[in-house]
């Protein structure tokens, strides 16, 4: 039985690009930059809270499709990621009377930050 989510991957153009807006908008957040491996494929790490996110250099998606990855957080965190959003000219959605944020990075992978209670 799973204990938790190891990584997340992304394919995306440019995961350096993707892992500094990750960095501009979250709090806390470690990058690990690796050089391209045997097989020519670049990876960067990007940990947020407790999930590391690998970004993969490739075509990322080619629109929106509702797939996304929310990470619970205060209406504090929100609202300063809200104000980091909006220095970095990245747009976002408030949704669901303002417990959730939704932006999207440089690839379409959507991101939501939900201040909403955990389910049981």
């Amino acid at each position: 039985m799973p204990v938790s989510i190891s990584h997340i991957a992304w394919i995306v153009s440019h995961p350096g690009r993707t892992a500094d807006l990750l960095a501009g908008v979250f709090e806390n957040v470690r990058i690990v930059r690796e050089a391209p491996d045997a097989e020519g494929h670049v990876e960067t790490r990007v940990r947020i809270g407790n999930t590391w996110l690998v970004l993969v250099e490739g075509q990322g998606p080619a629109s929106r499709n509702g797939d996304h990855v929310a990470f619970a957080v205060s209406k504090e965190e929100q609202l300063a990621c809200a104000r980091r959003l909006d220095e970095l000219a990245v747009d976002y959605m408030m949704s669901r009377e303002d417990s959730a944020l939704y932006f999207s990075d440089y690839d379409n992978h959507v991101i939501e930050l939900d201040t909403l209670p955990p389910v049981d």
